[in-house]
């Protein structure tokens, strides 16, 4: 199968994913918690921190927002691109640490500036699981932003067999979103500054996922 033909496959299979994926979500019990970082408006810049477990799963409850998510170079990434893409997010720019990471790093700065909310899969793309990397704290870091900790969690769910355990509700599931303290990054912060923030911003999503997860399946 040619390059031209494989990508209208994922892009025609990420468009049915997206439209299964919005029937879902209109069956969720979704509550939201925590100190609401949205309530300042839709044109307040944000810069979120999220597990990659949830990125199907935020993708849909985030839906048609506007809101922007870096994805990796890869053939994977190509179909979350455009599964995003079809949920409403707005176009991302492609890159991660070991691929694209300087220019999609200085993308995302100029886009926090102008505004818009970024949520940034801070273990992805290749993990290890629920260990951040610090490319969201140099991200806040420039921006001068400080980092929300998101922990979403649903019941029932199915959990894949990936190297995140991504999740996937089941319909009419309770979700819970729930927001946590920000952190901030002083903007005189080196690199070894940014790899202790990375241990706290580690322990504040871990903290509110245990808590979400163990709320939601005692």
């Amino acid at each position: 199968m040619t390059g031209a033909r494989a990508g209208g496959w994922r892009r025609a299979a990420a468009t049915a994913v997206a439209w299964i994926l919005r029937l879902l979500a209109s069956t969720w019990r979704v509550r939201f918690e925590g100190p609401d970082p949205l309530a300042e408006g839709p044109d307040v810049p944000r810069v979120a921190a999220v597990w990659h477990r949830n990125i199907l799963l935020g993708a849909a409850v985030y839906r048609d927002r506007g809101f922007v998510v870096p994805i990796s170079r890869s053939r994977d990434g190509d179909w979350v691109s455009h599964l995003v893409e079809a949920l409403g997010w707005a176009v991302p720019p492609r890159g991660s640490s070991s691929r694209g990471g300087t220019a999609v790093l200085r993308t995302l700065v100029r886009r926090v500036r102008a505004g818009a909310t970024i949520a940034v899969p801070c273990d992805g793309p290749r993990g290890p699981a629920r260990r951040s990397k610090p490319g969201v704290l140099a991200l806040a870091r420039l921006a001068a932003r400080p980092v929300i900790p998101v922990a979403l969690g649903a019941r029932p769910a199915h959990r894949f067999r990936s190297w995140d355990g991504t999740l996937l509700p089941a319909p009419f599931a309770r979700v819970v979103c729930r927001y946590g303290t920000p952190l901030e990054i002083p903007p005189e912060a080196s690199d070894e500054d940014l790899a202790s923030l990375a241990e706290e911003l580690d322990r504040r999503l871990n903290a509110l996922t245990d808590a979400v997860d163990g709320e939601l399946w005692a």
